[in-house]
């Protein structure tokens, strides 16, 4: 293996690839990012002429996996083809963006620097990444999640550039409203509340505790922050996993220190900080809503849970929020205090953005593969298969076998491929196998 090829597992073979891009597309001659991406491929095929796929990560603001091997998705794709691994730019080792850096930023800079992070940068980031790396060959891409919201918009703007998508969990409304996704939002996380319950029945009055205990008291985190009880219904952002009902189990299992159980302790303490300190992806939460339309959204999700008084804080039993984002977040929660001001204007400011060419993917002509997961937390799949019926090319599976992390299953790939080879095959970018 060469100086630029590094082993991952036993028998995947990585390399990094590096690019300088402009922060501001509109602006090519001023300041400049590095944008990181790793291929993958297997070692056995290093030197083979394989067709390129590249992972449109979630998020907002999402970096790639760090795989340990061929772990998920990625043996279904590594048996057909280079994978490009992108780290969104401001995340992972793409020029990371973090809240310190705009301390001391006036609010419209701060506002200017986050709008510089959304999907119309970020494709225009890859589309230089297959440039500069690929001599501008096309590729076939997987979006997951927020990654189906930029596949649509690269079909938008450069359907040349790809050769056939598949998106899993993440075919957003073509008629984009923050205030439409959040008032079907609310009901689905409730209806994963009382699913939670009902498997987990033992868990209503021990999480009523801890919350009694929170407002009784001064609590704090490991971090300094104070835990409050809406930065514990945060929780819930793990609901529509399919691991999530679990992981939170175990985290309110070791709630307490004592044993009447009126003592937090502090091994819950460290868990809940890490789960809810979003230090890691500050990002997703400062662009969570802009993703969902072009102007300004106003805090939509606070709007929607004035109107559902069941996920008060003082209501009990305690509901979980889900993939929500509040204002409080950015006052109570370490990390993203420097995101206040810029988000605050972004939120309040029309800054907009042509996400989707309507009449461009109407008779889009690549071909699309996507999986609609019916009970999907996060995505409505009403405005899933509407926009199904309204985008040329796009055939769907839908099914309720998976959350919305199906695709980390390693049983979802395989479909979408399979369904792609057939409509590539013949074509000269169709995969070897």
């Amino acid at each position: 293996m060469s100086a630029d090829w590094y082993p991952i597992g036993k028998d995947v073979a990585a390399r990094e690839l590096w690019l300088d891009v402009p922060l501001d597309w509109a602006e090519p001659d001023g300041p400049t990012i590095r944008v990181f991406a790793r291929e993958l491929v297997d070692a056995a095929r290093r030197d083979e002429d394989l067709p390129v796929l590249v992972y449109l990560q979630g998020g907002p603001g999402g970096k790639s996996p760090r795989p340990l091997g061929r772990d998920g998705f990625l043996d279904e794709a590594l048996a057909r083809f280079r994978v490009v691994l992108p780290d969104q730019r401001g995340t992972g080792r793409s020029t990371p963006l973090e809240g310190r850096q705009l301390e001391g930023l006036s609010a419209d800079e701060s506002a200017k620097i986050l709008a510089l992070h959304r999907a119309d940068s970020i494709v225009r980031d890859l589309e230089a990444l297959r440039r500069a790396h690929y001599g501008g060959r096309p590729w076939w891409t997987l979006g997951q999640s927020y990654g189906g919201f930029l596949t649509l918009h690269y079909l938008s703007v450069a359907p040349e550039a790809i050769v056939a998508s598949a998106i899993t969990g993440g075919l957003p409304s073509l008629d984009p409203s923050a205030d439409d996704v959040y008032a079907r939002t609310f009901p689905r996380v409730r209806a994963k509340n009382r699913r939670f319950a009902e498997r987990l029945p033992h868990l209503t009055e021990r999480i009523a505790r801890v919350a009694d205990l929170l407002d009784a008291g001064d609590v704090r985190l490991p971090d300094g922050d104070r835990l409050t009880v809406r930065r514990l219904q945060t929780l819930g952002f793990d609901f529509g996993m399919a691991p999530g009902f679990d992981r939170v189990h175990w985290v309110f299992d070791e709630a307490f220190a004592d044993a009447g159980e009126t003592v937090i302790g502090e091994t819950f303490l460290s868990t809940v900080g890490a789960l809810t300190a979003f230090d890691r992806n500050p990002l997703f939460i400062a662009l969570q809503e802009s993703i969902y339309g072009p102007g300004p959204t106003a805090w939509a999700a606070e709007r929607a849970r004035a109107g559902n008084p069941d996920f008060d804080p003082d209501a009990r039993p305690l509901l979980f929020t889900g993939e929500m984002v509040f204002p409080w977040m950015f006052e109570e929660v370490r990390a993203l205090r420097g995101f206040r001001a810029g988000v605050e204007r972004l939120a309040e400011t029309d800054r907009p953005i042509e996400l989707y060419d309507r009449a461009r993917l109407a008779a889009n002509a690549v071909p699309v593969e996507a999986v609609v997961y019916l009970d999907d937390m996060y995505v409505d799949a009403a405005f899933s298969l509407d926009t199904v019926e309204r985008v040329g090319g796009l055939e769907a599976w839908t099914t309720n076998e998976f959350e919305h992390d199906g695709l980390h299953t390693g049983k979802v790939a395989g479909r979408l491929f399979d369904a792609l080879d057939r409509r590539v095959a013949g074509s000269a970018h169709a995969p070897r196998a």
